[in-house]
């Protein structure tokens, strides 16, 4: 299969048919090159709260209800967009308000059938619990698809092993991410080449890029997109299928070969993913040694 991953850029936006018609945009060129699977970053969907003005769009916790309150209509566009150029897309998450409860991280998956679900990040980051009090999801999902099963690891979530190994049937993980330093987007990115290594999958990293001084929240983001692979037969010795370049919005395309994952499973030259287990009784038998 082909994949796109974007390096997105937000926009000031007039009206929502400015929206739209940029979403349309997006899906019909990725899909224009033979890409059946789409990544957004995280956080993409803030550039909805210039909808209400540079007040709202500027106020931390007014931007992120002005954001959860127009999710129903980004859902209805997704899911037209998903049919009408029959590809998977993974939707750029949002904040989003679900119960009586503090909003949620989520990022909606479609399918070119109609069907639609989502994943909620699991682990907040330091500015996400400290300033926007955004709150832990529902639980990891595996979606079984057309294309493979694939799982959805939310920026920091990527960077924590068990999560990675929870999905460990997943085909392909992907990884939409919003990092504000270099430093953010090399950590997501070394998280995303882990689970790749450790599953013997591939990991498909999305970044939101570009500076946006009407924001308190997604004010300034580094990133590209990344395509990973175990660095194994079958995949590039480094590891990386396709990288795009740095701060440059757009898409970065890989063609992924489902057949090279599974034989990287059964017969790779290391066979982490089924190695793993053996982990456990060893470091549950670490002693002290005084030198």
């Amino acid at each position: 299969m082909k994949v796109a991953t974007a390096a997105y850029n937000l926009d000031w936006l007039d009206s929502w048919a400015q929206y739209e018609d940029k979403l349309d945009s997006w899906v019909s060129d990725a899909a224009g090159q033979g890409a059946e699977l789409l990544v957004f970053p995280e956080y993409g969907a803030m550039e909805l709260s210039t909808l209400d003005g540079a007040e709202v769009a500027g106020d931390l916790e007014r931007s992120i209800h002005a954001v959860s309150d127009r999710m129903e209509d980004v859902r209805n566009l997704h899911r037209r967009l998903a049919q009408e150029y029959k590809t998977y897309i993974l939707g750029a998450s949002a904040p989003v308000v679900d119960g009586p409860g503090r909003p949620v991280n989520r990022a909606a998956f479609y399918g070119p059938d109609g069907k639609q679900d989502h994943q909620d990040k699991q682990i907040m980051t330091r500015f996400e619990r400290e300033s926007w009090d955004i709150a832990p999801g529902g639980p990891l999902k595996l979606f079984d698809t057309a294309l493979g099963k694939i799982g959805v690891l939310i920026c920091y979530d990527s960077e924590f092993p068990l999560l990675g190994r929870a999905l460990s049937e997943a085909d392909l993980i992907l990884v939409p991410s919003c990092t504000e330093a270099l430093s953010g987007y090399w950590r997501v990115r070394i998280g995303a080449m882990s689970r790749a290594l450790e599953n013997q999958c591939v990991t498909v990293m999305s970044s939101l890029v570009g500076a946006n001084d009407w924001s308190e929240a997604v004010d300034l983001n580094t990133g590209t997109g990344g395509i990973f692979g175990p660095p194994d037969k079958g995949f590039p010795a480094t590891g990386v299928l396709a990288e795009g370049t740095l701060n440059q919005p757009g898409w970065t395309y890989a063609e992924v070969d489902m057949s090279a994952i599974a034989c990287v499973r059964s017969d790779g030259h290391v066979l982490n993913r089924t190695h793993w287990d053996e982990q456990s009784p060893r470091v549950d038998s670490v002693t002290i040694s005084a030198l």
